[in-house]
């Protein structure tokens, strides 16, 4: 026996705590009209999660509240709940998913008319009722539960309202559970789904765009590898080439300096001897004085050969920035608009604010500003430009004012060198040792005018090295910021066969026109921000790539909702269809036990549906879902004329008599067949109890003995709770519990036991 007490507590009549407990297979409970007896049933049916307040003989919760009875010190005060406490024995696992070896279902309602489900005291909701009561075969739609007055509500009962009952009764509710469940999965996987095309829609445009900027970013991701490798041979070769020119260069200039340094320490004895001596003369003072002029003149000259050297670095340097920036300004996404000329066309706006017509004041804004673009399309008047000429005018200026300078200085060296060589030719013709002396100094003074003439033109290819070295310098830093540090590192290089060592410039010349042609395209093509362009894809392609792999599994998920679906309606026909034939075995013995004879069954037929309502909808019906959970919204209430789902339709023939069909049975014939169908129900899926409330009200006294057997037989599948005035049932009970109502209008129990029972009875 699965079933071991009731406790009521405030629940209607029960204004007091009581209790009934279940130790038969049949328990009967008897008493006189409105002692509340019938409020026991009820109360099964309340704690079992009932949500028709109609059915419990109600119009609101609050009426399942004890409202209080009675008068002065006797009365009783009304309750603020109303608690039913319903206990199972689960030693033999009557509900599988709990391991517990009782288990106690609880529900209380309040005067807000809010209520309370625990289980074993601890609260949970009403889902988890039903899941657990399904999984026992307890079943929402009462089918255990035979109230006052409804014995023959299955012969009543629309054809869907009864094939309902009947998949009730055979275990079938887990499957419309699990049905229910599937749908709203299905439902929610579908909406789940738009939502996540919907998002994969709304990126596609980004990623689009980002794709192709990611394009942009590798063509200049590949230019900038390009263009590093450019650098690293060209500055490999660069200073190679300049280690070496400079290197020779000094090399070149050793010889000369040092015959130069003879040649003055020569030239000092020369003039040491021209002035110790006692002869010395006009000629030697002259001579010397020549000597000191040239002196001069040729540092001098020497200062201005440096000087010029240094202005054509920066004019060469001037003329290449002036290339750049107009091979640059040739392009309109790299013009320049400087923060002055801005301003100005800001303040041009404004004096515009006194048009008092919007569309003017807007015409005359877009043709200010078609002006200013206009202004400033294709053109190569720049202030760097400017400041670039300004700065090659001046070196010029400068270098005419070093030259004149320059050709001034040489004729005054040559008319130095003119009298030299008169004096020269003087000395020859002298035979003293003054003469030989001023040859001397006439020769070293030659011969040092070659050299310095040698010197200065190897300074003059060392400034041009300095120069290029300056230049080496910054175009360093120009290819770090254009192009990374890994431009710079080209200690690595690899030389090919063509090593700068051989002098040729024409590969460099060459590759410094690759470089220029390359940062340009570099920029075309936007150096700048691809890191964050590539980052921004990645991510976004990865979120698209997760959308789609969402999608593949939301439909894969949809696929198996689907599939479950129709497995689940194949199991749910198969059971039913064959459980009819099991019920219709048993309906047919339990008739003619009852009438005699005839012919009874139940017939699958197709049912004509009046209004359109959904799957979920039909199934909130059958599992007697309350509102706040199983409620579908989406009823439209339309008529609809086609084929509705299979019902269930009861034929019966009486023997002896010309009768077919409910409609033409009388009361007690209805009573007898609805409790022949409700017996053959029972037996072919046993629940764990049924309760009949005044079920064989109708009957006579030789039917009733028929009844009591069939109690009995069906008191070894289930366990009966029995609510009857009739003695014959009574006789059958195990247990009997009296049910009572005092003057405050209190319902009592009182129990009995068997032996006392059967005297009764009698």
């Amino acid at each position: 026996m699965y079933l071991k007490s009731l406790e009521l507590s405030g629940f209607k009549s029960f204004a007091k705590k009581a209790g009934l407990k279940f130790t038969t297979p049949i328990t009967g409970i008897v008493g006189p009209n409105g002692s509340g007896k019938s409020n026991t049933a009820e109360a099964f049916r309340f704690v079992l999660g009932e949500q028709s307040i109609k059915s419990l003989r109600g119009k609101r919760g609050e009426d399942m509240i004890w409202n209080g009875g009675g008068d002065g010190p006797s009365g009783t005060g009304r309750a603020n709940r109303a608690s039913v406490k319903l206990t199972f024995d689960n030693t033999g696992k009557l509900f599988p998913t709990l391991d517990f070896d009782e288990i106690t279902l609880e529900r209380v309602v309040n005067r807000d008319n809010s209520n309370e489900y625990l289980l074993n005291g601890s609260q949970v909701r009403l889902k988890d009722i039903v899941e657990l009561l399904a999984a026992a075969h307890i079943g929402s739609t009462g089918h255990q539960i035979i109230s006052q007055g409804e014995a023959d509500r299955i012969l009543a009962a629309s054809m869907s309202e009864r094939r309902a009952m009947i998949e009730d009764a055979l275990g079938l509710k887990i499957y419309q559970w699990k049905k229910l469940e599937s749908l709203r999965k299905l439902e929610k996987t579908e909406e789940n789904m738009k939502q996540v095309e919907s998002l994969r829609r709304e990126i596609a445009p980004h990623l689009k765009f980002l794709k192709k900027q990611v394009e942009k970013v590798e063509k200049a991701e590949e230019l900038r590898r390009e263009l590093i490798l450019q650098y690293k041979e060209y500055f490999a070769r660069e200073e190679s080439y300049l280690k070496i020119t400079k290197s020779d260069l000094v090399r070149k200039l050793e010889d000369p300096k040092r015959e130069m340094e003879t040649l003055d320490l020569e030239l000092n004895a020369a003039k040491k001897s021209l002035v110790d001596s006692n002869i010395s003369n006009e000629k030697s003072a002259k001579v010397i004085s020549l000597e000191e002029k040239l002196r001069e003149i040729r540092s001098v000259k020497d200062t201005i050969m440096r000087e010029l050297g240094r202005i054509e670095g920066e004019i060469s340097a001037n003329k290449r920035v002036i290339e750049k920036e107009e091979e640059r300004q040739k392009k309109e996404e790299f013009q320049t608009v400087y923060l002055k000329d801005v301003e100005e066309v800001i303040v041009r706006i404004e004096k515009l604010e006194s048009i008092a017509d919007v569309k003017s004041l807007f015409s005359e804004v877009v043709k200010t500003l078609k002006s200013f673009v206009a202004g400033h399309r294709i053109t190569t008047d720049s202030t760097l430009i400017g400041e670039a000429k300004k700065d090659i005018e001046q070196l010029l200026s400068k270098k005419n004012g070093l030259e004149s300078n320059s050709v001034k200085n040489a004729n005054e060296e040559i008319q130095v060198l003119k009298e030299c060589q008169e004096l020269k030719e003087e000395a020859e013709k002298g035979k003293d040792a003054n003469r030989q002396a001023e040859r001397d100094i006439f020769r070293i003074i030659g011969r040092q005018n070659e050299l310095r003439g040698t010197i200065s033109s190897l300074n003059i290819q060392f400034e041009e090295v300095r120069r290029r070295e300056e230049m080496f310098k910054h175009e360093l830093g120009e290819a770090g910021v254009i192009a990374g540090r890994e431009a710079v590192s080209y200690a690595d290089f690899q030389f090919g066969s063509a090593h700068p060592e051989n002098g040729s410039r024409s590969i460099q010349e060459e590759l410094l026109k690759k470089i220029e042609r390359n940062k340009i395209r570099l920029e075309d093509a936007g150096g700048s921000g691809g890191s964050e362009v590539m980052r921004e894809f990645k991510e976004t392609e990865e979120r698209d790539a997760f959308l789609a792999r969402e999608i593949l599994d939301l439909e894969k998920a949809k696929e198996e909702l689907r599939r479950l679906i129709v497995e689940l309606d194949g199991r749910i026909d198969y059971e039913f269809k064959s459980g009819i034939l099991k019920i219709n075995a048993e309906f047919q013995k339990y008739f003619t036990l009852m009438f005699g004879g005839g012919r009874a069954e139940l017939v699958v037929v197709k049912e004509v549906k009046r209004k359109k309502r959904d799957d979920i909808d039909d199934l909130n019906g059958l599992l007697g879902a309350d509102d706040s959970t199983m409620s579908n919204p989406n009823d439209s209430g339309e008529a609809d004329d086609s084929n509705g789902p299979e019902g269930l339709e009861v034929n019966i023939s009486l023997p002896r008599k010309k009768v077919k069909g409910l409609m033409m049975l009388s009361g007690g014939e209805r009573a007898l067949t609805s409790i022949a169908l409700l017996f053959a129900v029972s037996q072919v899926n046993p629940p764990p109890f049924i309760i009949l409330d005044e079920t064989d009200a109708a009957l006579d006294e030789a039917n009733s003995k028929k009844y009591g057997d069939m109690i009995e037989n069906l008191s070894k599948h289930s366990q009966l709770i029995l609510i009857t005035h009739n003695r014959e049932t009574m006789s059958r009970a195990g247990v009997l519990y009296g049910v009572t109502m005092g003057s405050d209008g209190a319902s009592k129990l009182l129990s009995l036991a068997f032996d006392e029972a059967v005297a009764v009875a009698k």
